[in-house]
């Protein structure tokens, strides 16, 4: 007689069901606590850069869950194999929050504990992730593996230069780490946005009326590569701006298979499409800047890491939380209103900087904080139900 199969809390049923609340809790935080409470400074950060602690946490710690929850069951679902569940789930979460413990307050002396856990946390995550594409030997997200081996090698390398005081490479090594996220909002929205596209058109399921150009599909990695390496190892060239503006033109040229009727003002249809577009700007901005133009590479990055990534991983959260929990991709009102809270958030962080009310320029700090934090906690509060008390196994 078989054994019955085990049984798991929801939460730990499948990788975004315990990762994508982890990511939103940290979300929620981390930004109130760094302009409200801690006035951009960190208590224990003595050597590093306080900016710099608060970027590397937002990088591999809310958007390394995030992907952590992604991975691990979009991966499984896509090769068709069994997702991670249970204690092997606790013991990523386990090895992912020392490490965020240690920068929520910035404590330099622990550099070498905190780099060694989230080594560990995205070398078992690399493992999980590459484990389905060995069993059913299909290289086809192979993609995915690679960008993530990137990203485990710039961590390593931003750990160390901060060890060695290096901390205008460290700053450069983290601005790449973020353009490896945008290639993984790439590949991904590459990927779910044919799904949900094909949804809006058909949502019967029996045809497949969107089929994008595989080449708008890709460009837009490619250039972000060659961007993020002139930039990486040439700061002072003007290559990486124009890199940058090819990066843009890429980002904006996707949109341009979007135009599909009235199903294109779909909230999920319209969220991707943001995504896109706020790259698209973020690397305008960013080419802008290294040509001379009067405007902050910051602002540039703020766009890609509130307003691309943001809006982006939203998305995700709002779109694979419904289907990995058997409900119809029909959005209740708290993913709208995520939605629209999280793409506000990101025009407050850069609007005044670009010359639009300036007025706020200052308080918008603390306003697109508050903001963010807002659209993570209705995400949280409308999807946990869903989460806790899925309705069927779709995606599997």
């Amino acid at each position: 007689m078989a054994k019955p199969a085990p049984s798991f809390h929801p939460l730990l049923s499948e990788g975004l069901k315990l990762f994508f609340p982890v990511a939103a809790l940290h979300a929620m935080l981390l930004p109130l606590l760094w302009v409200t409470l801690l006035g951009l400074d960190l208590p224990f950060a003595r050597e590093v850069p306080p900016g710099q602690w608060h970027a590397h946490e937002m990088i591999f710690g809310t958007y390394g869950a995030a992907l952590a929850g992604f991975l691990t069951s979009a991966i499984p679902e896509w090769t068709d194999t069994a997702p991670r569940r249970g204690g092997a789930l606790l013991l990523l979460f386990g090895l992912w929050l020392p490490g965020r413990l240690v920068g929520l307050v910035g404590a330099d002396t622990l550099i070498a504990l905190a780099a060694a856990t989230d080594l560990a946390f995205y070398a078992v995550l690399f493992w999980y992730a590459l484990c389905p594409m060995l069993e059913r030997r299909n290289s086809r997200h192979a993609a995915f593996i690679f960008w993530l081996g990137l990203f485990i090698l710039v961590e390593v390398a931003i750990r160390a230069a901060w060890l060695a005081g290096a901390y205008d490479v460290a700053g450069r090594l983290l601005h790449a780490a973020l353009s490896i996220f945008v290639i993984f909002l790439s590949l991904a929205l590459a990927r779910i946005g044919v799904a949900v596209i094909n949804n809006a058109l058909d949502p019967s399921g029996e045809t497949t009326p969107y089929r994008p150009h595989p080449g708008r599909q890709n460009l837009t990695t490619a250039l972000v590569a060659l961007q993020l390496t002139a930039a990486l190892f040439w700061p002072a060239s003007q290559v990486s701006g124009w890199l940058a503006l090819a990066a843009a033109a890429a980002f904006f040229d996707r949109l341009a298979e979007w135009f599909i009727g009235r199903e294109a003002f779909r909230f999920e249809v319209l969220a991707l499409a943001l995504a896109n577009a706020f790259a698209g700007i973020g690397f305008l901005a960013i080419g802008l800047a290294g040509l001379g133009a009067p405007l902050a590479a910051a602002t540039g990055l703020h766009l890609l890491s509130i307003g691309a990534l943001g809006v982006a991983i939203m998305a995700v959260f709002v779109i694979a939380g419904l289907r990995h929990s058997g409900y119809d991709l029909v959005l209740p009102p708290a993913a709208k209103l995520a939605l629209t809270t999280i793409a506000s958030a990101g025009l407050v962080r850069v609007l005044p900087e670009l010359g639009i009310g300036t007025a706020w320029l200052g308080p918008h700090y603390g306003l697109a904080a508050a903001l963010w934090s807002a659209a993570f906690a209705i995400w949280l509060a409308g999807y946990w139900p869903i989460l806790t008390r899925p309705k069927g196994d779709a995606g599997h």
